[in-house]
């Protein structure tokens, strides 16, 4: 008897080619409805490295289990494109409502089983469904049990948003700049209901790694009160880079309902030009005393939620300690903290040679300064010599590339070993519509 494989547990399964090469990792299962019969798998919907999503035929797997997926080494490193009659199990099957033929009532499709009915042929086999939980308590979970495909069938009432909360629960291990992609190459219905399951703090992180114009259609569809809190759990700048491309009278009033000192924040920034430094800048970098301990100094950049580029040195100021600061006296690099006793202080560990920009240093310099001296991120002062933020690498290279290089394809395929020792081939070609590559 052939395995039974639940798709749900297949997101993020390691891709090998038959020399044992790590190609991919899988992140959906694509299947075609057929009239009497359950679905038929078609293929897997494989990321590969570069971030791009491929499509993998059914025909060219060898292997599946829920540890690992073998391939016969053909991978077609194309894009991958939805075609009209593909279901995307995880992003578009789990979730769905289903109701029992037998009148039994309904269910949600929590996960789906594939089966391999022949050689090299797969199949749904079975739904695994919970039904509605019994009672008003908030803490109570309706019965789960299995369910053959012609068991059930779909109930979707027009105009009901299709749960995501499964689909949420699936991915809930991504990085935020996954999350995003997978997000982007969702349908763009199914793309908005997942945004608006997703807790705030999720969303923000997601919004932050979106190109422009889906951080703009996603924050649309949001109430007033939603957004002010998606936008209040974002960096300051990427924030103000998001309510920038809206309308002036909704993005006043996003502001009026974000909290005060986020919201200070961000009208900070959206007065500066956004090529210049003050408009690429983060306004919470690490800031400390000069009085303050190596000791405490590492523990500020050792929390978890700091994002790397900013942890890499902290900023001695006189008070106030919040920007804009009092006088800007120097920075600290992480590593020469490690050099020293946890009981010096950081005033005496400045660096002398770096010196601050101004809010008002074109974006171009503020380059060539990291480019020529190697740095993560560079302080930026006003005209009363006040720290009110840091430039990191990051922002310069959101600066730098292209607005749509989230979503761009690689011009060169991607580099695999040569064919002769039984390794992968890549094909750059369109797939079949057949489902083959």
């Amino acid at each position: 008897m052939s395995t039974r494989i639940f798709v749900a547990r297949l997101a993020g399964t390691s891709v090998f080619d038959p020399v044992g090469d790590r190609v991919g990792k899988v992140r959906d299962v694509l299947v075609v409805y057929r009239k009497d019969d359950p679905p038929s798998v078609v293929g897997l919907i494989v990321e590969i490295p570069g971030k791009r999503r491929v499509f993998l035929s059914i025909g060219r797997v060898t292997s599946i289990s829920s540890g690992q997926i073998i391939t016969n080494g053909l991978i077609n490193v194309r894009r991958f494109e939805q075609r009209g009659g593909e279901v995307r199990v995880i992003a578009e099957l789990l979730g769905r409502k289903v109701v029992f033929t037998d009148g039994t009532g309904e269910a949600t499709i929590e996960d789906v089983a594939i089966q391999e009915s022949a050689t090299g042929e797969w199949a749904v086999s079975q739904l695994f469904v919970r039904r509605p939980k019994p009672g008003a308590s908030p803490f109570g979970k309706g019965q789960t049990t299995f369910a053959a495909w012609n068991e059930v069938r779909e109930k979707q009432a027009r105009g009901e948003a299709q749960s995501a909360e499964q689909l949420i629960a699936t991915y809930s291990e991504l990085k935020p700049a996954d999350l995003a992609n997978t997000l982007l190459d969702l349908p763009q219905q199914r793309m908005l209901e997942v945004a608006e399951e997703l807790p705030d703090d999720r969303l923000a992180d997601v919004l932050e790694e979106m190109p422009e114009s889906e951080q703009v259609q996603i924050l649309a569809q949001l109430d007033d009160d939603r957004a002010a809190d998606v936008l209040d759990q974002m960096q300051p700048d990427d924030a103000a880079d998001l309510i920038a491309q809206l309308s002036d009278e909704r993005g006043e009033h996003l502001l009026e309902l974000m909290e005060p000192e986020e919201a200070d924040d961000v009208r900070m920034l959206l007065s500066y030009g956004p090529d210049t430094a003050g408009g690429l800048m983060t306004t919470e970098p690490i800031i400390v005393s000069a009085d303050a301990t190596v000791a405490e100094g590492l523990a500020l950049i050792r929390r978890h939620e700091l994002a790397p580029a900013l942890g890499a040195a902290v900023c001695v100021t006189l008070p106030p300690y919040e920007a804009p600061t009092g006088r800007f006296l120097g920075i600290v690099h992480f590593q020469r903290m490690l050099r020293y006793p946890p009981h010096v202080r950081l005033g005496t560990l400045l660096d002398p040679s770096l010196e601050p920009v101004t809010s008002g240093t074109s974006a171009a310099e503020v380059s060539r300064i990291l480019a020529s001296y190697n740095l993560v991120s560079v302080p930026v002062v006003d005209e009363k010599h006040r720290l009110v933020g840091v430039v990191t690498i990051d922002d310069v290279l959101d600066y730098l590339l292209p607005d749509d290089w989230r979503s761009q394809d690689e011009d060169e395929p991607v580099k695999a070993p040569s064919e002769e020792t039984g390794s992968i081939r890549i094909v750059n070609g369109r797939r079949g519509g057949n489902g083959t590559s």
